[in-house]
């Protein structure tokens, strides 16, 4: 396997090897998660996997989720279609930087997403290191959030489209989660920031040491909430794919946050994607 750095702040590509290789090979697939841990998304081009394949790779991780409202596929479980066609010109989930299914008490801990079909130009997708963009912020910053705690929430995002009576079931079916607004990486212990496109407010601001009047609370809160998720939008954390068929992005969705560029129609994009079930933050 070699490894090609990217950018200075995160991503490289290997080349190789084949993935459906590391459904048996053990020393291979140690390899890709040292790689992924210390990269935090690492691409592949020309990987023919099956579908069956594709599931497996990534149940080498653990185990694989479906998705409540993206399509899943019937036949693989925990695959998710994400398929993007002329048809759907208001369908723009992903256009804004986030982390997969943050709304979860145990969001993803990473996922396998494979290129079935791409535009010949367009349809990109970028990636930020959130760990490298807590390190930047300024200390009064850290020393600020610190303590922080915020919500994400599928209703105010996924729901937001549907009848309040759709919404109001996602929502009891999904409550809002409550995370740290920064985390500890589960196996390399970095802090991390983790706000983004999911996040609708901190739940523990408004304490004296922040608020002199009611009115403070507001505007502190919902400005410094926004100065953070802004973060994952610096050019300097990131790294940019160009997909092709049989391309495919491994990523470490507590560390990152991504962004699929919606500048394609009126093109097919469709991809699949294996999101491996994660802890819960702390």
């Amino acid at each position: 396997m070699r490894i090609e750095q990217l950018t200075y702040a995160i991503g490289a590509e290997l080349t190789g090897i084949e993935l459906a290789d590391a459904i048996h090979d053990d020393g291979l697939l140690a390899e890709i998660r040292a790689a992924l841990l210390k990269y935090r998304v690492l691409f592949l081009r020309d990987q023919g996997m099956s579908r069956s394949e594709h599931v497996g790779f990534a149940q080498r991780f653990g185990d694989l989720e479906d998705h409540p409202v993206a399509g899943n596929d019937p036949e693989y479980p925990g695959l998710v279609r994400v398929y993007r066609t002329p048809e759907q010109p208001n369908d723009r989930y992903e256009n804004s930087w986030h982390s997969d299914t943050t709304w979860r008490e145990a969001p993803q801990f990473g996922a396998v997403l494979r290129c079935v079909e791409c535009p010949p130009v367009g349809g990109d997708t970028m990636w930020a290191n959130m760990v490298l963009a807590y390190e930047k912020l300024p200390d009064h910053v850290k020393a600020e959030i610190a303590d922080l705690r915020a919500r994400h929430s599928i209703e105010a995002t996924f729901g937001a489209v549907m009848p309040i009576e759709k919404r109001l079931a996602l929502k009891a079916q999904y409550p809002d989660a409550e995370h740290p607004v920064v985390r500890t990486h589960a196996e390399t212990g970095e802090k991390i920031l983790y706000v983004n496109a999911f996040t609708t407010h901190f739940t523990n601001f408004h304490t004296p040491s922040r608020v002199r009047y009611g009115q403070d609370a507001n505007p502190g809160a919902a400005d410094l909430l926004r100065y953070l998720v802004s973060q994952a939008a610096i050019p300097e954390y990131q790294v940019r794919w160009r997909w092709k068929p049989n391309s495919v992005a491994i990523w470490d969705n507590s560390a990152t946050q991504h962004y699929a560029v919606m500048d394609y129609p009126p093109s097919h994009r469709k991809m699949e994607r294996a999101g491996i079930i994660g802890s819960k933050p702390y």
